[in-house]
């Protein structure tokens, strides 16, 4: 029997791939692939059409051809779990992928208003603000409005604490973020001097084996220093920040899934390239919390359609003006929501393009098809 094959085995906290997040519920949605020979695994890295994929028998190099979709919300991601040809096919496919429960998507810096897996299946979302410049509240909040949205729980990190040098000015810090991310905790960590590393770690236990952690950030934000403390391990390569502006270079380039040390609680970890840009993503739901205090507020306005504007009775601007709510807080609540809306716009119109040009192209064959048909080719 091959090592691949060994895994037809009830799914426990015993089995191969149960560090990697198995479990019966997984087992019960792969059955019908099992019954066709296939075996599951979950993809640790994708590069160029090709993925790594971890099985119960070791990683292998799995082609992806069998499973590139138009959709590029569905494309191979890191965190996806598949089912793959078994041992002794050459090349072996994925097959497969199967349902994600959460996945991390931002919209793309283009303008065909697509989204962008960042990572699928994850129980925490850890999002990692540096310390070494002025924290962008604005940025956290739309951090934060994509981790509540994606169905993944987000943890606030801010990283390099070691570079504030009074645990006062610490704890403003920590208080100004805390203002932006309501209901998601805050930790300031150092993985240069270990502060809070091992309440990071605490932290991201639970749910099987650990779960699945995700560490999503601007570059310079130190993920990857972060992410050898977790491991206990060099495994991730590190680089200094500019000195003239604090920010970093994209150390990693491709999104890599590694496991934790059974000491840290166990699970896995995925590791993101550094975030340029991070554009809402059907984010209505997401922003609904990461605003929980202004959505609260609204349900109080005299109006039911308040825009919060000059509408009398407007609960909203009644608690900007006595100072229980920040003006700051207000405006960019009020920017996300309307990029949210124009996303959504812009995105139906592409859909109904595509799907118009589909149809135009169905009907344009079957034309042809009938002209052949009727006009028979002439006899040379």
């Amino acid at each position: 029997m091959s090592a691949d094959s060994s895994f037809p085995c009830p799914p426990s906290r015993s089995h191969p791939l149960a560090p990697y997040g198995w479990d019966a519920d997984w087992d019960a949605v792969f059955a019908p692939y099992a019954a066709r020979g296939l075996l599951p695994g979950r993809v640790a890295r994708v590069d160029r059409g090709r993925c790594d994929v971890v099985t119960a028998g070791g990683t292998v190099r799995a082609d992806t051809e069998f499973v590139v979709p138009r959709d590029p919300m569905k494309i191979v991601c890191t965190g996806d779990w598949a089912a793959v040809d078994p041992e002794g096919h050459d090349p072996r496919y994925v097959r497969a992928l199967l349902p994600r429960r959460t996945a991390f998507v931002r919209s793309t810096s283009s303008k065909r208003s697509e989204g962008q897996v960042l990572a699928a299946n994850v129980d925490h979302a850890v999002l990692c603000v540096p310390l070494s410049a002025e924290v962008d509240l604005g940025r956290v909040e739309r951090l934060v409005s994509l981790a509540w949205t994606s169905g993944a729980r987000p943890l606030l990190v801010l990283t390099k604490a070691d570079l504030v040098p009074d645990a006062a000015g610490l704890g403003h810090l920590a208080e100004d973020a805390a203002g932006a991310a309501p209901g998601v905790r805050v930790l300031a960590v150092s993985a240069e001097s270990g502060e809070g590393v091992d309440a990071l770690a605490e932290a991201l236990t639970g749910g099987p084996a650990g779960g699945t952690t995700a560490l999503l950030g601007p570059s310079g934000a130190g993920k990857s220093t972060l992410a050898n403390a977790l491991l206990g391990t060099e495994t991730q390569d590190v680089r200094a920040v500019r000195d003239r502006d604090g920010k970093g270079r994209h150390t990693t380039t491709t999104r890599n899934l590694l496991p934790l040390p059974a000491a840290r609680g166990g699970g896995v970890l995925i590791d993101t390239p550094g975030l340029r840009g991070v554009g809402l993503w059907d984010a209505g739901e997401g922003l609904g919390q990461a605003f929980a205090e202004i959505e609260a507020l609204a349900a109080r306005c005299r109006f039911g359609d308040c825009a919060h504007g000059t509408e009398p009775g407007c609960a909203v601007l009644a608690a900007v003006e006595d100072g229980t709510l920040g003006e700051r807080r207000l405006a960019s609540y009020r920017k996300l929501q309307r990029e949210n809306v124009r996303l959504a716009a812009r995105t139906d119109a592409r859909l109904r393009a595509e799907e118009r040009r589909r149809v135009k192209e169905k009907q344009a064959l079957g034309r042809h098809l009938h002209d052949r048909k009727r006009k028979p080719p002439r006899l040379r």
